[in-house]
């Protein structure tokens, strides 16, 4: 079925809205302006979970969805220079054939509920990636601060560091983000951006996330268009994603600079985890246990973690011109 055959077909339903999935969306579209993280991750496991959305047909809808959302912060950091280019193309060149790849490996792995069953597993491993990336995330950070405060870390350059492209490496990398993307909708932007900062240390915290943002345009748009053309794209359920999430999105920006984002980034992870549980059919008991775990010994894993590099077991949020603390 074409492009035009599948706009054709969904325009009529676009009276159907589902007034709770708008609202659902919004909040989830809050979350991601407040943290910059979360849209596949947190958005297609809440369409599968809570409103029985098939997998497939929640993960065509969110790529389309993100593809309209994804240009506008790009925009931002590309017109302030905040973007390395020679990463963006190496990223692009494997993340754009793999990505609009991946509904084709979707589709290749079986019948209708073979397909689901391969979705909704191949998305509980994405999101439980993406849970664990935030972690791994705030780790990061917090080590680059104690190396700050120690004095370990050469003082900022007044010109931007130059970054020596890997090219091989840069190349699988997106070649990964673009085939788990695909199939999923998930890491355009979670996965994607801890693998930078892995491969790239010297890269700006604004170029990193710059680079990303906008390199995960052509990688969405890619995947957005495999799954209108071959996937299971629903345009009522796009149109009910996006009413809610874009207004959710630029509230969340608005007040992210007042927010404690280390504690919402924390509650995202955990709720990230919950989800990945339910998508890998992981029982409502083990699920139980495994939450409770994560919410007492969590924190006070991180507390040790804050003392050792010798840091207060307990961060102090600033004021909203400062940063707060991860």
């Amino acid at each position: 079925m074409g492009l035009a055959e599948h706009i054709d077909n969904d325009a009529e339903d676009l009276m159907n809205i589902d007034p709770m999935l708008t609202l659902a969306c919004f909040g989830i579209g809050i979350i991601v302006g407040l943290t910059g993280m979360g849209g596949g991750a947190l958005m297609t496991p809440v369409l599968v979970i809570f409103f029985n959305i098939p997998p497939l047909t929640a993960v065509s809808s969110d790529l389309v969805a993100a593809a309209v959302m994804k240009p506008v912060g790009s925009y931002v950091h590309a017109k302030h220079g905040t973007v390395n280019w020679d990463l963006v193309k190496y990223l692009c060149i494997g993340s754009i054939p793999a990505a609009f790849s991946g509904v084709f490996i979707i589709k290749a792995l079986g019948n209708s509920a073979e397909v689901e069953a391969t979705t909704k597993t191949a998305l509980g491993i994405a999101v439980l990636i993406a849970a664990f990336g935030l972690v791994a995330r705030a780790y990061i950070r917090l080590v680059e601060r104690a190396r700050k405060r120690d004095g370990k870390l050469p003082p900022l350059p007044t010109e931007r560091p130059r970054v020596t492209v890997r090219r091989l490496p840069t190349i699988l990398l997106g070649v990964f983000g673009g085939v788990v993307v695909g199939m999923t909708s998930v890491g355009s932007g979670s996965l994607i951006i801890i693998a930078l900062m892995a491969l790239y240390p010297a890269l700006k915290a604004n170029q990193l996330v710059g680079t990303d943002l906008v390199q995960a345009v052509p990688l969405v748009a890619s995947a957005a268009l495999a799954h209108i053309l071959f996937g299971d794209f629903k345009m009522a359920l796009t149109a009910s994603l996006l009413i809610g999430s874009i207004p959710g999105v630029w509230i969340g920006a608005r007040v992210s600079s007042r927010a404690p984002g280390g504690l919402i980034r924390r509650a995202l992870a955990f709720v990230l985890l919950a989800s990945a549980l339910k998508m890998l059919n992981v029982s409502n008991t083990q699920t139980l246990q495994v939450l409770g775990v994560a919410l007492f010994a969590a924190p006070l894993v991180w507390m040790l973690v804050r003392r050792r590099h010798g840091f207060p077991a307990l961060a102090r949020h600033r004021s909203a011109e400062a940063p707060v603390e991860a």
